[in-house]
């Protein structure tokens, strides 16, 4: 390896400090490292190029930040954690100098994820946008504490039109996030299907849907109040009536630098879900 990144949460103290003494530490061996809170993803950017590992201290969070920085460039991703769940960062700080110098001596495997590809589109824009997520794609109620109307179309075929807070499209990353707490269910991480979860819906349907990683899934808002889209719970817009999402498998992916057993998820899910590091 010869360029390290180092992302770090901001408001976390312990993290800054960590990220300086990493830094001297993978020096001393040298390689080059360029360091960036997590929170500013347009200067990290411009770093990102080259890069051979990118280091994240924080959570799970930091690392979604870490996604938004990187793609669609392909640079592993090996996160250290100082959160609570930690289902995608790979290393405690107790055991990050000895396990970093193995990954670095080319000892871990790579953990490659799906991400989705939401595109929008309305009627009052001269193009669409698109956004990349390695979790989910939110369509939800903005501030006012209504339903809104969601018509779901798979491969153009109507499925049905929603009244509820919102609807989730997740990977299989983010099947133990925001989709779980809607009561989605639990995929393999490396699962290539995506999940069709509606959020407190009222008198429709309420079943969530397991869909194959061919599937487009198109979203039409139909109400004339707020609603908003979210990515990865970081990128957060007001959208209008009549908007349109397109979400459906991204051609980009996101690898992980691990050093852990492959076999650690299933012995690890229930512990991580009761909140025990």
């Amino acid at each position: 390896m010869k360029i390290i990144g180092i992302l770090y949460h901001p408001r976390k103290e312990t993290a800054g400090t960590l990220a300086e003494k990493l830094k001297q530490s993978i020096e001393s061996r040298g390689i080059n490292v360029w360091t960036s809170s997590a929170w500013e993803v347009e200067e990290a950017r411009k770093q990102v190029n080259g890069t051979d590992l990118l280091l994240t201290i924080g959570g799970d969070g930091t690392i979604l930040r870490a996604v938004q920085t990187i793609v669609p460039e392909s640079v592993p991703i090996t996160g250290i954690n100082l959160g609570n769940l930690g289902f995608m960062t790979e290393l405690s700080v107790e055991e990050v100098e000895d396990s970093l110098n193995d990954l670095i001596d080319g000892k871990g495997w790579i953990d490659e994820r799906y991400l989705l590809e939401a595109e929008i589109v309305s009627d009052d824009m001269q193009k669409s946008q698109k956004f990349y997520a390695l979790n989910d794609v939110v369509l939800a109620r903005g501030s006012i504490a209504r339903v809104i109307h969601i018509e779901a179309r798979i491969n153009e075929e109507l499925l049905t039109t929603y009244k509820a807070d919102g609807v989730i499209v997740a990977t299989a990353t983010g099947s133990t996030g925001y989709s779980l707490a809607a009561h989605g269910p639990i995929l393999y991480p490396q699962s290539r299907e995506l999940l069709l979860v509606p959020v407190a819906p009222h008198l429709s349907s309420s079943y969530s849907l397991v869909l194959p990683d061919s599937a487009v899934i198109k979203l039409t808002l139909m109400t004339y109040h707020s609603a908003t889209i979210s990515i990865d719970g970081h990128i957060n817009s007001s959208l209008s009536n009549n908007i349109e999402i397109t979400v459906r498998h991204s051609l980009n992916t996101v690898k992980f630098l691990r050093i852990h057993p492959q076999n650690k998820f299933y012995s690890s899910l229930e512990r991580k879900l009761k909140g025990k590091n």
